[in-house]
């Protein structure tokens, strides 16, 4: 089935924009090491993550520039002699717009936009971008557009009383109403809606987790540096088709699908959005209604790319954001994904302790090892026991065969004997009713 003319059209020309649209990049980093905090990275990793969220975002790197100084000049960020180099590096290269990567108050993102003559964009308003081109579900949208409102409204300011949204290209995305021009009124007035509509969709969300809670369902969540893998792990395990790509931010829209196990214990697994170093904190608290999936979860997979040799400052920065969401203390694993592409002697400095698991989500090697180790994890240990049914009770029969394994089953005239292997929590469940039950530890 073919896409709609207008749509179609609409998708060529935005493809048509990002192809000629090129981009110069400026890092910033204190001239005085010592200033960092412990585990930061440095300005050239922060840059070079910089410029794969550029590409996520479908605009050419023509450049890049890391300035060093003592301290971050307050109208400018780089200093006035440093803005003007930069100014004559990206029209020598041809750029259309120049990317930060570093939040721009205000007054600084005024003054280099005059200074530079040059769109003017942040980190931020970049991972905006590229979360406003990845929402699909009408939730994704709600929360991307309140983060970007959140964003836009301090910044009203030496623009004139309206914001245009006619340009076009990168930093002028979303997933709102087109061609809408906003003042300061009408951004607070939106801002009011689309806090009452997530609000609605928090109550939504807590509805289904107290379900799930009622009929005995475990979640486990994947979590993770954005592009370490876990889509591609969450398919494998689940034999779904969730969307995977090299590209940062891959997945936004939370996924939730039953998760097999040898036990046979009703656990869902969770697909969440990737998280990044600076992440922009009111996007965090935009997402706060996807997030809280993970507040409710049994277990989080900690999914760490072990073939990337920044993974250590990568997962300082998970555990930052855990930490964040008050959810640090939860019980985990560590997924070491992507070994398949490590040699001997780097696989073999891997941590291997009792909650580290390696595996490759590509190939399937270690998911035997981890899907036992979630099982184990989880608790609830299986027993084997002998239940004494009436004929009647056809609803705990159908229970023992859809959340345990049935050994054996001997009908006779006014009962059903059964022995299966199920859990310790549905053994007491049914040892709790009239029927008879005997448990052979």
């Amino acid at each position: 089935m073919g896409l709609h003319p207008r749509r179609h059209r609409r998708d060529k020309s935005i493809r048509r924009a990002e192809s000629f649209e090129k981009a110069y990049l400026v890092g910033w980093e204190p001239s005085r090491r010592a200033v960092l905090m412990p585990g930061s990275p440095d300005g050239e990793e922060s840059l070079r993550e910089l410029q794969e969220l550029t590409t996520s975002a479908g605009v050419k790197v023509a450049g890049t520039i890391l300035p060093r100084s003592p301290e971050p000049d307050p109208a400018t960020l780089v200093g006035r002699g440093k803005a003007h180099e930069i100014r004559a590096c990206a029209r020598a290269v041809g750029a259309d717009l120049v990317i930060f990567d570093h939040d721009l108050t205000p007054t600084q993102l005024r003054n280099l936009e005059q200074a530079l003559d040059l769109k003017v964009i942040d980190r931020t308003q970049l991972i905006l971008d590229i979360f406003a081109r990845r929402a699909r579900s009408r939730e994704g949208q709600l929360q991307v557009e309140l983060a970007q409102l959140t964003y836009l409204l301090p910044r009203l300011a030496g623009r004139g009383t309206l914001l245009s949204r006619l340009g076009g290209g990168i930093g002028t995305r979303g997933p709102g109403e087109q061609q809408l021009e906003y003042d300061r009124r009408r951004v607070r007035a939106r801002i009011r809606t689309l806090r009452e509509a997530i609000e609605r969709v928090r109550s939504h969300r807590a509805l289904h987790r107290a379900r799930r809670r009622a009929q005995h369902f475990l979640t486990v969540a994947l979590v993770g540096y954005t592009n370490a893998g876990k889509s591609t792990l969450f398919n494998t395990l689940t034999s779904a088709r969730v969307g995977t790509s090299a590209r940062l931010f891959a997945t936004l829209d939370p996924t939730v699908r039953a998760l097999p196990l040898a036990s046979r214990r009703p656990v869902l697994l969770s697909d969440t959005v990737g998280f990044i170093r600076k992440l922009p904190p009111h996007l965090v608290a935009a997402f706060r209604a996807t997030l809280e999936e993970l507040q409710d979860a049994s277990l989080l997979l900690h999914v760490t790319d072990a073939s990337d040799p920044r993974h250590v400052p990568q997962d300082a920065a998970v555990e930052g954001l855990l930490e964040t969401l008050e959810i640090a203390c939860t019980l985990r694993l560590h997924v070491w994904n992507k070994v398949d592409l490590l040699d001997g002697a780097t696989r073999r400095h891997l941590e291997t302790g009792p909650q580290d698991v390696a595996v490759s989500a590509r190939t399937g090697e270690g998911l035997d090892v981890l899907l036992r180790r979630i099982d184990e994890t989880l608790g609830d240990p299986i027993v084997e026991a002998d239940f004494e049914l009436s004929p009647a009770d056809g609803e705990r029969l159908a229970l023992l065969h859809r959340a345990g394994v049935v050994l054996s089953t001997l009908f006779e005239d006014d009962r059903i004997r059964v022995r299966a292997r199920v859990r310790e929590s549905l053994r007491e469940q049914l040892q709790s009713s009239p029927q008879k039950v005997r448990a052979d530890r």
